[in-house]
Protein backbone atom coordinates (compact mmCIF):
# COMPACT_ATOMS: atom_id res chain seq x y z
CA UNK A 1 0.00 0.00 0.00
CA UNK A 2 0.96 3.22 -0.62
CA UNK A 3 1.39 6.13 2.40
CA UNK A 4 -1.96 7.92 0.40
CA UNK A 5 -4.16 4.83 1.22
CA UNK A 6 -2.90 4.70 4.74
CA UNK A 7 -3.55 7.95 5.65
CA UNK A 8 -7.16 7.69 4.45
CA UNK A 9 -8.04 4.50 6.94
CA UNK A 10 -7.88 7.32 9.84
CA UNK A 11 -10.21 9.36 8.43
CA UNK A 12 -13.94 9.84 9.22
CA UNK A 13 -16.23 7.54 7.00
CA UNK A 14 -19.68 9.33 6.01
CA UNK A 15 -22.27 6.74 5.19
CA UNK A 16 -25.31 8.52 3.69
CA UNK A 17 -27.77 6.96 5.32
CA UNK A 18 -26.45 8.61 8.56
CA UNK A 19 -28.15 11.84 7.18
CA UNK A 20 -30.86 10.97 5.28
CA UNK A 21 -34.02 11.86 6.79
CA UNK A 22 -35.68 8.59 5.26
CA UNK A 23 -34.34 6.48 7.84
CA UNK A 24 -34.70 5.79 11.10
CA UNK A 25 -32.05 5.51 13.84
CA UNK A 26 -32.22 1.62 13.85
CA UNK A 27 -31.21 1.73 9.77
CA UNK A 28 -28.70 3.56 10.58
CA UNK A 29 -29.24 7.47 11.12
CA UNK A 30 -27.08 9.58 13.06
CA UNK A 31 -28.50 12.96 13.60
CA UNK A 32 -32.37 14.19 13.98
CA UNK A 33 -34.74 14.21 11.39
CA UNK A 34 -35.08 17.92 11.29
CA UNK A 35 -31.25 18.02 10.73
CA UNK A 36 -31.23 15.52 8.21
CA UNK A 37 -31.69 15.70 4.64
CA UNK A 38 -33.75 13.68 1.86
CA UNK A 39 -31.97 11.35 0.02
CA UNK A 40 -28.36 12.15 -0.23
CA UNK A 41 -25.74 10.53 -2.06
CA UNK A 42 -21.56 10.03 -2.18
CA UNK A 43 -21.08 12.87 -5.03
CA UNK A 44 -22.98 15.54 -3.03
CA UNK A 45 -21.47 14.70 0.18
CA UNK A 46 -18.21 15.02 -1.08
CA UNK A 47 -18.58 18.52 -3.05
CA UNK A 48 -20.20 19.55 0.61
CA UNK A 49 -16.94 18.64 1.77
CA UNK A 50 -14.71 20.40 -0.66
CA UNK A 51 -17.25 23.76 -0.23
CA UNK A 52 -16.25 23.28 3.39
CA UNK A 53 -12.48 22.93 2.53
CA UNK A 54 -12.24 19.40 3.96
CA UNK A 55 -10.15 17.22 1.88
CA UNK A 56 -12.63 14.00 0.97
CA UNK A 57 -12.43 11.12 -1.17
CA UNK A 58 -15.54 8.89 -2.36
CA UNK A 59 -15.08 5.03 -2.09
CA UNK A 60 -17.98 3.70 -4.64
CA UNK A 61 -17.34 0.02 -4.01
CA UNK A 62 -18.13 0.41 -0.07
CA UNK A 63 -21.36 -0.05 1.35
CA UNK A 64 -23.22 0.55 4.55
CA UNK A 65 -23.86 -2.78 6.34
CA UNK A 66 -27.29 -2.58 7.35
CA UNK A 67 -28.20 -1.89 3.81
CA UNK A 68 -25.78 -2.99 1.43
CA UNK A 69 -28.13 -1.73 -1.32
CA UNK A 70 -26.96 1.82 -1.39
CA UNK A 71 -23.31 1.98 -2.03
CA UNK A 72 -20.95 4.17 -1.39
CA UNK A 73 -19.57 5.75 0.98
CA UNK A 74 -17.15 9.05 2.10
CA UNK A 75 -14.02 9.12 3.90
CA UNK A 76 -13.16 12.80 5.24
CA UNK A 77 -9.73 14.38 6.98
CA UNK A 78 -11.09 16.58 9.86
CA UNK A 79 -7.34 16.63 11.91
CA UNK A 80 -3.98 16.71 10.15
CA UNK A 81 -1.48 14.57 11.48
CA UNK A 82 -0.28 16.58 13.91
CA UNK A 83 -3.96 17.05 15.78
CA UNK A 84 -4.76 20.61 14.91
CA UNK A 85 -8.40 20.59 13.09
CA UNK A 86 -8.12 21.68 9.18
CA UNK A 87 -11.81 23.42 9.79
CA UNK A 88 -12.01 25.35 13.18
CA UNK A 89 -16.00 25.24 13.11
CA UNK A 90 -16.17 21.55 12.71
CA UNK A 91 -14.56 19.59 15.60
CA UNK A 92 -16.50 16.51 15.97
CA UNK A 93 -18.20 13.96 13.16
CA UNK A 94 -21.66 14.98 14.15
CA UNK A 95 -20.70 18.87 13.41
CA UNK A 96 -20.04 17.47 10.25
CA UNK A 97 -22.90 15.34 9.27
CA UNK A 98 -24.70 18.43 10.45
CA UNK A 99 -23.16 20.71 8.48
CA UNK A 100 -23.36 18.59 5.46
CA UNK A 101 -26.81 17.88 5.70
CA UNK A 102 -27.63 21.38 5.89
CA UNK A 103 -25.42 22.00 2.69
CA UNK A 104 -26.77 18.65 0.61
CA UNK A 105 -30.39 20.46 -0.33
CA UNK A 106 -28.75 23.69 -2.00
CA UNK A 107 -26.54 21.59 -4.20
CA UNK A 108 -26.51 22.63 -7.44
CA UNK A 109 -27.62 19.22 -8.86
CA UNK A 110 -30.13 19.08 -6.72
CA UNK A 111 -31.22 22.07 -7.04
CA UNK A 112 -31.37 21.74 -10.96
CA UNK A 113 -33.49 18.81 -10.80
CA UNK A 114 -36.30 20.49 -8.43
CA UNK A 115 -36.40 23.23 -10.86
CA UNK A 116 -36.53 20.62 -14.00
CA UNK A 117 -39.45 18.58 -11.95
CA UNK A 118 -41.45 22.41 -11.21
CA UNK A 119 -41.41 23.37 -14.62
CA UNK A 120 -42.69 19.34 -15.73
CA UNK A 121 -45.57 19.98 -13.57
CA UNK A 122 -46.63 23.14 -14.76
CA UNK A 123 -46.78 22.29 -18.46
CA UNK A 124 -50.35 21.62 -19.48
CA UNK A 125 -51.04 18.04 -19.12
CA UNK A 126 -52.93 16.58 -22.15
CA UNK A 127 -55.72 14.35 -21.28
CA UNK A 128 -56.14 10.51 -22.97
CA UNK A 129 -59.51 9.87 -21.74
CA UNK A 130 -61.71 6.61 -23.18
CA UNK A 131 -64.86 8.81 -23.73
CA UNK A 132 -67.60 6.78 -25.38
CA UNK A 133 -68.34 3.54 -26.45
CA UNK A 134 -66.00 0.68 -25.54
CA UNK A 135 -65.34 -2.60 -27.80
CA UNK A 136 -66.62 -4.74 -24.79
CA UNK A 137 -69.25 -5.48 -23.57
CA UNK A 138 -71.34 -7.48 -20.72
CA UNK A 139 -69.99 -8.42 -17.74
CA UNK A 140 -66.28 -10.98 -18.37
CA UNK A 141 -65.51 -13.34 -16.23
CA UNK A 142 -65.36 -17.57 -16.01
CA UNK A 143 -68.32 -18.92 -18.00
CA UNK A 144 -69.96 -21.63 -16.50
CA UNK A 145 -70.38 -25.19 -18.43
Amino acid sequence: MDSGTLSIKKWVVVYPVYINSKKTVAEGRRIGVSKACENPNCIEISDCCKHLKLPSAVEIDKAYPRDFMQVGRVRVQLKREDGTLLNPAITSRKQLMQKIAELVPRHPERVKKLESQKAKKQEPQATTSTSGTSSKSGKGGKKKR
